[in-house]
């Protein structure tokens, strides 16, 4: 079987979930039920089937099953540009998480050679009104998804950044010790602004090449306030000796790419993003999560599995239905969620459908 699909996924106490099992092919899966039965659930068990921590960031204690506490397992076979892979993630109660592939511990990072998997929930839908903090996050799930080794890059940063905002709090002032970590944060935050120019390059040649019914978005990246960008290696390590002063009365580091903000443009309107409409707002997100997912197509040579949360919130029919021809014209396996299964009428057989209910606090499935 070409292509990038999820076959099989099976839950032990996950969420909700005591446990679920869902047999797939290669359709759009249309997940449907009442707030709060479970639905999400699902979709965050399959992102968990990609490295990192899923699409609600959840720390690993909180996903167990309640008030069992025995830990959870999420398991699936991935057809994967004609391989099968077995794959199980899961955390005993008190433990970290493990990955095993084909029965063999391996890193999370190794999930990546694999898989692409994009997501778009509800929580996104404010992206362009709230802080900038969201957006990075949102820009470095995209690069993730071109680079995987945007991950490490970005923890080396991150650990010397921990380190030099310890010195910042003990006033420490001895030259000698801010420049080693500022050398290492120069290195890998130019890395970091370098992997995050081309991910936009590669979503802007995506959308600019594509017919769709979703608007076109204008991105770039700035630096804080309206600043100018600083994106190469020697500027940032000037930049960030320069503002050792400023930082200590702070008490953090106040340059660098962890201080850098997403910005759009509804292009035929040459609007801000944050000025839009609700409605043409998740236009724009759903043109974004679209284009990378046509880039990655291109770059990995299968469409990324895509895991929609109540994905029909704020779209018209026209609309909702322009979204499910483009999944299809992708051939991505797609994991819908919405609270009624009119909201999916325009999929008619092209589609898996699955029910979701709760009853006691445990969620059951049905319609497989």
């Amino acid at each position: 079987m070409s292509g990038l699909f999820l076959t099989h996924l099976e839950l032990s106490h996950f969420r909700s979930h005591k446990r679920a099992v869902i047999d797939a092919g290669t359709r759009p899966i249309a997940i449907y039920g009442p707030n709060g039965a479970g639905k999400t659930n699902l979709l965050e068990a399959v992102s968990l089937l990609s490295p990192g921590r899923g699409l609600r960031r959840a720390k690993i204690d909180e996903i167990g099953r309640q008030p069992e506490n025995l830990g959870w397992k999420v398991a699936g076979v991935l057809q994967s540009l004609g391989q099968s892979h077995e794959i199980e993630t899961r955390a005993a109660a008190g433990s970290s998480r493990t990955v095993q592939v084909n029965g063999k511990t391996v890193p999370q990072i190794a999930l990546a050679q694999m898989a692409r998997i994009v997501w778009l929930i509800p929580a996104m839908d404010r992206l362009w009104l709230e802080g900038a903090e969201g957006r990075r996050r949102f820009l470095d799930r995209i690069t993730l998804s071109f680079e995987p080794s945007h991950a490490e890059v970005s923890v080396a940063y991150e650990k010397a950044m921990r380190e030099r905002n310890r010195l910042l709090k003990d006033m420490v002032r001895d030259a000698m010790w801010y420049t080693a970590l500022e050398t290492k944060m120069a290195q890998a935050g130019a890395v970091i602004i370098e992997n995050r120019t081309r991910a936009l390059q590669r979503l802007h040649a995506a959308m600019e090449n594509a017919q769709t019914a979703f608007p076109r978005a204008d991105l770039s990246i700035e630096g804080p306030d309206d600043t100018p960008l600083i994106a190469d290696e020697a500027g940032l390590a000037t930049a960030l000796a320069a503002s050792r002063p400023l930082d200590m009365r702070a008490g953090r580091t106040l340059v660098g790419p962890h201080r850098v903000d997403l910005q759009a443009i509804y292009s035929d309107k040459s609007v801000p993003a944050k000025l839009c409409s609700t409605g043409e707002q998740k236009a724009l997100l759903l043109s974004l999560i679209l284009a990378n997912a046509r880039a990655l197509a291109e770059d990995f040579g299968a469409p990324p599995i895509l895991l929609l949360d109540e994905v029909a919130a704020h779209l018209d029919a026209d609309r909702r239905k322009a979204l499910y021809e483009e999944i299809f014209a992708l051939k991505a396996q797609a994991w819908m969620t919405g609270t009624g299964l009119e909201l999916f009428e325009e999929l008619d057989t092209r589609a898996q459908f699955v029910e979701v209910s709760e009853i006691d606090g445990t969620s059951t499935i049905s319609g497989l």
